[in-house]
């Protein structure tokens, strides 16, 4: 995740909320519930306190709990009234969300973003520009496509946004087009601005070191077909911590006089305060596809003039529209390929669940597709060939598909760096090859997932001194290397980064929404992570953080408070 760019208005819409001390570190918050009703006489949406679903005037209703000192995670349901008009269904999600996850919205601003720019400096400028032309461009598109499918959901993701805004505020208004680019919209673009500041060669662009990685993935089946794990790592800066799991159920249609629901109209993911969207990116969805990407990024410049504001959308709202409208892994392919944006640059795996069936053969295609993207091109086939002849798909932050590859700087990448930048002879390659046959269970999953013994295990080697990096190993450690240690690249050195969590789901789970998570830094082969003990306490703030990451894994299952 980049940090964000922070507009003086937006700070000042942070500040005026009533929050706790920036100086505390136990969260205000325990578990509650809020509802969203109509008044239907002055047409008026208000937030009332309690859980009611049950109530025909209730457009939308959610709870939040707070077990963030607890497991690591904080937890957010919201349900939406399809009763009601679309517009109004996404707009009254926002509401809730903002308003019973103000606190942390505000911690979350504070630990990742704020520090990024105080002022509207050039550099800012530029993004403002970019982003108001960009949004002004969907607004336009939607305003000419009423009945198409793709610009119907990216109008009410847009309503949503806006309710998220007013919900924080506590100031309930009406559905809007109308974003402020430098507002909570700086919250879902936060991925995208990395791949925006390169294509305007702004100063913060240049800061980027080299070989950054981002997040581990595996899909494993096991032996005798017997069950089939989908499974994620995110790797970020231990700032972005402050994570929570959330289970959206909207009521939305395919377009406004449709009366078909979405494919996906129920989907459960890990995400961060502010964000609609997962951004690790871990989605298990009620059509029965999950989809989680590993980010690839860009290493040709001569591409970053494909990331244009008009004609393009950003990619984290084309995998929203992709995890609501498609029905099969080479429908979500085409749907994300749309108006590629050539920003936040990913590997993608989708998997469809119901092409599976526990112990019995697996089928040709439809189980699993792979999408590469790079800036002007995307390349995506169905996978499921590979995932039967060798049991599993591995991930881990370059690009799969020879061209995109070759045109993605990747190739001449590893000529000129070594192996390390390569497909199949990197760290993580050569560990999940290694591997991959001992998962027979969830339990070896996990182990797998969590895994990072990176002072013992050869293939964490390297040309370095010591001669290893925690960041050779499924679950990236970089916290545990030795500041005046020399590296080949600033990743291998010592940073505050590095494997922030896991999930995974199978063919059971993934019926229900329902994942197992662990949040933090592993800490199975490695000490636990612990801010007051660990110099990253003096470089990054952690409002609402837990001191001590020794968490285990929790299985989420959903239910009513």
């Amino acid at each position: 995740m980049s940090v964000f760019c922070a507009a003086s208005s937006l700070f000042l819409l942070l500040s005026l909320a009533t929050i706790y001390s920036v100086n505390t570190q136990q969260p205000p918050l325990d578990s509650r519930s809020a509802s969203v009703f109509l008044d239907t006489v002055k047409m008026k949406l208000e937030i009332v306190d309690g859980y009611h679903p049950n109530s025909t005037s209730m457009v939308a209703w959610a709870n939040f709990t707070d077990n963030m000192q607890k497991t690591g995670w904080n937890y957010l349901t919201v349900t939406t009234n399809p009763a009601f008009n679309d517009t109004f269904q996404a707009y009254a999600a926002g509401l809730l969300e903002g308003f019973l996850a103000a606190d942390y919205i505000y911690m979350e601003w504070f630990n990742s973003k704020a520090s990024f720019c105080k002022s509207l400096t050039p550099d800012c400028q530029k993004i403002k520009k970019f982003l108001t032309k960009n949004l002004k461009w969907m607004e336009a598109q939607v305003k000419a496509n009423p009945n198409d499918p793709y610009f119907y959901q990216m109008a009410l993701i847009l309503d949503q946004l806006s309710g998220l805004t007013d919900g924080y505020n506590k100031k309930p208004r009406k559905p809007s087009l109308d974003i402020d680019p430098f507002g909570f919209l700086l919250f879902q673009v936060g991925a995208d601005l990395d791949s925006i500041e390169a294509a305007l060669n702004t100063k913060s662009s240049k800061k980027r070191p080299l070989g950054g990685t981002h997040c581990s993935a595996l899909i494993k089946l096991l032996p005798g077909n017997k069950d089939l794990f989908v499974s994620h790592d995110t790797w970020d800066e231990y700032s972005g911590m402050l994570k929570i799991i959330k289970k959206y159920n909207f009521g939305f249609r395919m377009t406004a006089t449709s009366s078909k629901f979405i494919p996906g109209r129920e989907v459960s993911f890990s995400s961060q305060h502010g964000p609609i969207f997962s951004g690790d990116d871990f989605y298990v969805i009620g059509s029965g596809l999950v989809t989680m990407e590993t980010t690839i990024g860009n290493e040709n410049s001569a591409l970053w003039k494909y990331v244009q504001a008009n004609g393009t959308v950003l990619e984290w709202m084309r995998n929203l529209i992709a995890n609501r409208l498609a029905s099969s892994v080479m429908e979500w392919c085409d749907i994300f390929s749309k108006y590629n944006s050539g920003t936040y640059n990913n590997e993608w795996m989708v998997v469809d669940y119901k092409h599976f069936t526990p112990g019995q053969d697996l089928p040709k295609e439809g189980l699993l597709a792979v999408l590469d993207q790079i800036p002007g091109e995307i390349v995506s086939k169905d996978m499921t060939w590979l995932l039967l002849n060798q049991t599993y798909w591995p991930s881990y932050n370059v690009p799969y598909f020879p061209k995109i590859f070759a045109d993605g700087g990747f190739k001449k990448q590893a000529a000129e760096h070594g192996s390390w930048f390569s497909y199949d002879k990197t760290a993580r390659a050569n560990i999940f090859r290694r591997d991959h046959t001992k998962v027979t269970d969830m339990k070896s999953m996990i182990k797998l997932m969590r895994y990072n013994d990176f002072q013992h295990d050869p293939l964490s080697r390297c040309d370095c001194t010591p001669p290893f990096t925690g960041e050779n190993a499924i679950s990236a450690r970089s916290d545990l290397n030795p500041a005046n240690g020399t590296y080949p690249f600033p990743t291998f050195g010592f940073r505050c980064h590095g494997g922030t969590d896991m999930k995974v789901t199978s063919s059971s789970m993934a019926k229900t929404l329902s994942m197992i998570a662990v949040s933090g830094p592993t800490h199975d082969q490695q000490p636990v992570f612990q801010w007051s003990k660990s110099e990253c306490d003096k470089q990054y703030l952690h409002l609402g953080h837990p001191d001590i990451f020794n968490f285990d894994p929790v299985e989420v299952n959903w239910k009513k408070p």
